[in-house]
């Protein structure tokens, strides 16, 4: 298990002062219930050779790849969602990926940066978890204060260039009778991923063991729950992998980027 710290020592402060501390070290872990009411992001860093065809790709799979933003090459400043950050150690984990290997988890990434590198933020589902419990949804990892599970399916993205791979979903369980609230609730953040991609049996979607997830912490699912799937960020690195690109740098999975934009501005009407 992956503990998420006590977000309440640090219930006053705006995203730049937890960043800041992302950037210092004070703040490893996961990012689930941090600076509520401000959108998180995926990150996704490419050399410029392939942003093109990263970006036809985010294009042809809204659902797991929502594009918020794209920065110039050789710029880690996300000049839209946080201007003044520095998107090389502003997030408080990050994975660099090398011909589809995990080459090394880090906590910065300054020495892999190089002035070819274009960075993308991608909605993330925790921007929507705020909205779910102001609705009376549970959120089941904010309450045990893990990770929230995340798979890989057998569903697949759209194909660009040389970018291919499964879908990376990310499941939180809900009461039966609750699922077609958090579906109105959740589908009104189209840049956050959106409604769930799935509901109930996960076998469907190729996952064989809800307690055994390819990324984050085992869920607890309670006696009349249903687990219900979204579409992730992660997808990107189940792309790095499938595709052996020869650079990917990305978050670790859980540990977003935290950006100035509101949750209401990743949603629509």
């Amino acid at each position: 298990m992956t503990p998420l710290g006590d977000v309440r020592a640090i219930p006053e402060a705006t995203p730049g002062e937890i960043r800041l501390r992302m950037r210092r070290g004070e703040w490893p872990g996961p990012t689930a219930g941090l600076a509520l009411g401000h959108a998180q992001a995926n990150l996704v860093v490419l050399p410029k050779a392939v942003a093109y065809d990263f970006l036809v790709f985010c294009q042809r799979n809204p659902k797991p790849c929502p594009l918020i933003e794209t920065t110039d090459p050789g710029s880690p400043e996300p000049k839209f969602a946080a201007p003044g950050a520095d998107l090389r150690t502003d997030l408080p984990r990050y994975r660099v990926y090398r011909r589809g290997r995990l080459e090394a988890e880090e906590t910065d990434i300054i020495k892999h940066w190089t002035p070819d590198l274009v960075a993308f933020l991608l909605g993330c589902s925790f921007t929507f978890e705020s909205a779910m419990q102001h609705a009376g949804l549970p959120v089941r990892h904010l309450e045990d204060r893990r990770n929230v599970p995340m798979y890989v399916t057998t569903l697949r993205c759209r194909p660009a260039g040389a970018l291919h791979g499964p879908v990376v979903v990310s499941m939180r369980p809900l009461p039966l009778a609750e699922v077609p609230r958090a579906i109105l609730v959740t589908g009104r953040y189209p840049w956050a991923h959106g409604a769930p991609v799935h509901v109930g049996d996960p076998e469907a979607i190729g996952i064989a063991d809800l307690s055994r997830p390819d990324f984050g912490d085992p869920p607890r699912v309670e006696r009349g729950e249903v687990p219900v799937f979204w579409a992730c960020g992660v997808t990107s690195q189940a792309v790095a992998r499938a595709a052996k690109v020869d650079l990917m740098i990305t978050h670790a999975p859980g540990h977003m980027f935290i950006t100035d934009l509101l949750d209401e501005d990743l949603a629509s009407g």
